[in-house]
């Protein structure tokens, strides 16, 4: 009978033990998300760099800002369905830019000037969040902008096979099938505003939203079931003896 008592009294311990392990890991989390958000941020707010200077680590790229000269092409532009923008069901406008000059490199494959650059030109209302009447947002043909960078995932929801349809996720394969051109895997996120308007431009997308995430909440909840867990063990044990 003893043993079992004792053994009664080691599981809710062992248990105990695990949920201070996952507190601890949750904290650790916490701090790895700080730390890249700080990155992030001072990326934000660093002097703009050209486009073609990003390095290949995806990982030191996130919210650099950025300069990009080229060609919007319009023929080519898609929708990204699905947004809330203000408090409205909007759409993103994803428009590629051609850059300017033969002999300009990608900054992660090997490609010339026919590697497009997906630029998201901002937001525009929409009642059902998907369509738009594209050609009112059109603006200046050549131009030179600024933005932040964003790194684009290589495989993800494939573009709908219907080319009127727009797209409910951003990756590298869905905009080279819709644009029939090599994608960057790098997007703009433009900030710069134009001084050409043929009706009206879309509205531009602020900074990106560093959130903390969860994972101090998450740690608190863990180390209440160690307390809980002791506690309970505890009592348990002593009112069987």
């Amino acid at each position: 009978m003893r043993s079992k008592q004792i053994l009664g009294l080691l599981i809710p311990l062992a248990c105990a033990a695990l949920f201070v392990r996952l507190g601890f890991w949750q904290i650790s989390r916490h701090l790895q998300r700080a730390e890249y958000n700080a990155r992030v941020s001072a990326r934000l707010v660093t002097d703009p760099v050209l486009f073609t200077s990003l390095p290949p680590d995806t990982g030191l790229v996130r919210g650099q800002r950025v300069t990009l000269s080229g060609r919007f092409l319009y023929d080519r532009q898609q929708v990204l369905a699905g947004r809330v923008s203000e408090g409205r069901p909007s759409v993103h406008l994803i428009t590629p830019v051609e850059r300017e000059g033969n002999d300009t490199l990608d900054p992660v494959a090997d490609e010339g000037n026919d590697t497009l650059v997906a630029v998201v030109r901002g937001w525009v209302w929409s009642a059902d969040a998907a369509g738009v009447d594209r050609s009112r947002f059109r603006e200046a043909d050549s131009v030179s902008l600024r933005g932040y960078a964003v790194p684009l995932p290589l495989e993800g929801l494939p573009a709908p096979t219907d080319a009127s349809r727009p797209l409910r996720s951003l990756n590298v394969a869905a905009l080279a099938a819709r644009f029939a051109r090599p994608v960057s895997p790098y997007m703009v996120v433009m900030t710069s505003d134009s001084a050409y308007r043929a009706d009206s431009v879309p509205h531009r997308l602020g900074p990106p939203v560093l959130a903390a995430g969860s994972h101090k909440s998450y740690a608190i909840q863990w180390f209440a079931f160690a307390v809980i867990a002791v506690v309970g063990g505890v009592l348990l044990f002593r009112r069987k003896l």
